[in-house]
């Protein structure tokens, strides 16, 4: 059963073949057994996820059901979950259990959804490796037959790693500069970043509060449809939440893709790019060919701005969100204050990892007096520029396509201390954070025996046409099946 996807075990629920108990059980199972190689959970919830598999049967029974009840998944560690901690992958909140659920997280409840625990993640969604928890790293499946630790991309890699092993068939995942599609990417499974402001960001611990986006992990496009289907819509507790009729998104999925005008960025297809990962790019492309959509090249001319104004406008963002992390409300507190300066400083300086000390220091510097005009306002110009980029391509193709990284999953440890070649590694998913469009990522072929992934762009809450694009894909392609060895 644990490689099956959504779809198929929401069938087997349904006929009787298998009751959630036992599919709740064989997952469990499964990550008690293996996820010691992996680390992609944080916290296991298994006493509270058998006792919603039990009540899940109860409903079927009762023929009270929907897609996802008695379906077994996990919720990646920023969402806030009732009486169950949410840390962030952070020392600062090891020891915070909200007192109430995120919207999401109630979403997934509501629709009767089985969660067996958190996933790890990059401390506060900060990093491109998922080696910045404090709960330690997590190790991509792809690779360790090989006898390599090889990272699975962050911020969302404990979610990844966790489908890519089987150890749950789907996940929930945030994305503020490239955190769903990398992983999804270099774990080789689907993962979708919807339009800013189409998924609640209530009860999502913030990063950087314009850039964060809910979204979705599974194997297959049908799947991720699946999971949009209960987390979309408008939310009044969030006010950058979009009041917008929600679509049901599997119910275009098997349009055709006639007529389908596809666009490659010419800047995506440059130097940074190995002659390998673009060869897989572009036979991908070429099966859309197949299926009848037509290719173009087209410019996005600010593209190459997007690092530096993104690593602006996150950590000054970030410095805001963070400063309510002192010791004195909730989460870590140091031991034996002298005075309030020291609880402050030292609960700060114990509380948070090196890459969030790093991110909060750079923003607090283009925040500061001096230095606002000169970087955060000019960084927020050319974020302005970059939108207008996609807008003005969209005018010509229905989607974007390029890679989603610039290579395959690199050892654990290789950039570690060289933090410029890490935030290099979202070159080409940072643009769509700053523009507020939706991407994903498609498992497209392999280089070296590690997965390559396929980003694909929309237009404003165009997310029905990249999964209608990424399902038919997928359904003359097998990438997405392969399994780690």
């Amino acid at each position: 059963m644990h490689n099956k996807s959504v779809a198929e075990l929401s069938r087997e629920l349904e006929s009787g073949k298998i009751s959630s108990v036992e599919l709740t059980r064989e997952f469990l199972d499964r990550i008690k057994a293996e996820d010691k190689q992996y680390n992609s959970f944080i916290a296991v919830t298994e006493d509270q996820a058998m006792a919603d598999a039990k009540a899940a049967d109860e409903q079927r029974a009762a023929g009270n059901a929907s897609v996802w009840t008695g379906v077994p998944f996990a919720h990646k560690d920023i969402f806030c979950t009732k009486g169950v901690a949410t840390t962030a992958g952070s020392k600062m909140l090891a020891n915070f259990v909200p007192p109430y659920d995120s919207t999401v997280t109630a979403n997934f409840r509501a629709a009767g959804a089985v969660c067996l625990g958190k996933t790890n993640m990059d401390e506060f969604a900060m990093g491109s490796s998922n080696e910045s928890s404090f709960f330690g790293p997590v190790t991509n499946p792809w690779g360790l037959s090989a006898g390599e630790k090889r990272v699975p991309g962050g911020s969302s890699g404990g979610s990844a790693a966790a489908i890519a092993a089987r150890l749950v068939p789907a996940a929930t995942a945030t994305d503020t500069g490239g955190s769903i599609r990398q992983p999804a990417a270099l774990c080789g499974i689907t993962g979708l970043k919807p339009t800013y402001g189409r998924v609640s960001r209530y009860g999502i611990i913030a990063f950087a509060s314009s850039l964060d986006q809910g979204g979705t992990m599974a194997r297959t496009a049908e799947d991720n449809a699946l999971m949009l289907n209960v987390m979309a819509g408008f939310d009044p507790k969030d006010s950058t939440s979009v009041d917008r009729a929600v679509p049901d998104y599997t119910a275009t999925l098997n349009e055709p893709l006639k007529g389908l005008r596809v666009g490659l960025p010419k800047e995506y297809f440059s130097d940074q790019l190995s002659p390998a990962m673009e060869q897989q790019i572009r036979n991908a492309v070429k099966e859309y060919e197949k299926l009848g959509a037509t290719v173009k090249e087209v410019s996005l001319p600010h593209a190459k701005l997007a690092i530096a104004a993104y690593y602006v406008i996150a950590p000054a963002e970030a410095s805001a969100n963070l400063s309510r992390f002192d010791g004195v409300r909730y989460g870590y507190r140091c031991e034996n204050p002298q005075d309030l300066n020291d609880l402050y400083t030292r609960t700060r300086a114990e509380g948070f990892g090196d890459e969030v000390k790093r991110r909060i220091l750079v923003g607090t510097y283009a925040l500061s007096a001096g230095y606002f005009d000169a970087y955060y306002l000019k960084a927020q110009k050319v974020r302005r520029l970059i939108q207008q980029d996609f807008i003005n391509a969209f005018k010509e193709v229905d989607v974007l396509m390029s890679p989603v990284s610039p290579s395959p999953a690199f050892v654990q440890g290789a950039n570690t201390n060289d933090p410029v070649t890490m935030y290099l590694e979202d070159i080409f998913t940072i643009a769509v954070n700053l523009a507020g469009v939706p991407a994903m990522s498609v498992p497209a072929g392999f280089v070296d025996g590690l997965p390559v992934g396929l980003q694909i762009i929309g237009n404003y809450f165009d997310e029905a046409r990249l999964l209608n694009a990424a399902h038919q894909f997928q359904q003359v392609t097998d990438w997405h099946q392969k399994l780690p060895q």
